[in-house]
């Protein structure tokens, strides 16, 4: 297996409305740990889920927004890979404005449902999550930096769009396929030869393979979401992020999910 991967593992609660995001962020990096033979770096402490608003959940994030931040730079300043598994996709506050200071150049390929690009002026549901990729795109300030060129970013298997969020992506050049849409060869034409950064938030799936919270249908499935990463050109990777695993799940047992998000993972080692 490669050296190349510095695993970081969020345990601290960022705008968690759940429980069994952090404990599947958990699973997941003791899997990888384990795959890849390399030890953790564990960021943050695990506390109960609760529905807030995301102001509020926002400032009781801000130490493990900081954890995370610092811990991608090391990787990167380390000339390592940053592998993350994180509970929800609001722990990307803290690591794609490391991305653009670092990897101006690279493709953020925010493989999700969802878009994630409400403000706090357009969310009707005050959750922090689904207004992660706005902040790093500089469309509202969430006090963790900016810096994303938003015509850099790729939403894949996107379907779940709030009409104004749609709006916002359209109107800031972000690309969003739609999971027919979603082949690596559209992947790849979009990529343009330049580096990528991954974002996987597991709600992207039909539901039915790896539970998320935010679960929709008419989804991906594993395979296709594998075949984009057996694609990508040998060491294109500059980071990826495995979000939203749910794990507690009552129809799908955890250690078959893992072993998906194993499995799926895979393909990526060729491009790191």
């Amino acid at each position: 297996m490669p050296a190349a991967f510095s695993l970081i593992v969020s345990q601290g609660r960022v705008a968690d409305r759940t429980d069994g995001a952090l404990v599947g962020a958990r699973r997941v990096g003791d899997a990888l740990s384990t795959l890849l033979r390399t030890p953790a770096t564990t960021i943050g402490t695990p506390s109960p889920s609760r529905t807030d608003d995301w102001s509020t959940a926002l400032r009781e994030a801000k130490d493990t927004l900081h954890g995370l931040r610092d811990a991608v730079a090391g990787a990167i300043d380390a000339g390592t890979v940053p592998l993350l598994a994180t509970n929800t996709c609001a722990a990307s506050l803290g690591t794609l404005p490391t991305v653009a200071e670092r990897h101006p150049d690279a493709v953020v390929l925010w493989i999700d449902a969802h878009g994630d690009f409400n403000t706090p002026d357009t969310t009707d549901s005050g959750y922090l999550g689904g207004m992660v990729l706005a902040a790093a795109c500089g469309l509202w300030d969430s006090g963790h930096g900016a810096g994303i060129d938003p015509t850099q970013v790729i939403v894949v298997g996107g379907r779940d769009i709030d009409p104004a969020e749609g709006e916002l992506l359209a109107g800031a050049g972000v690309r969003v396929l739609a999971p027919a849409d979603s082949t690596p060869e559209r992947v790849l034409e979009l990529i343009d030869g330049r580096p990528v950064w991954i974002h996987v938030d597991w709600d992207v799936l039909e539901p039915g393979y790896i539970p998320a919270a935010y679960r929709v249908g008419e989804g991906m499935l594993p395979h296709q979401i594998a075949a984009i990463f057996a694609a990508l050109p040998a060491r294109s990777v500059r980071g990826i992020e495995l979000a939203e695993f749910e794990a507690g799940d009552a129809d799908v047992p955890e250690h078959v999910s893992v072993e998906l998000i194993l499995e799926t993972f895979l393909p990526l080692l060729r491009a790191v």
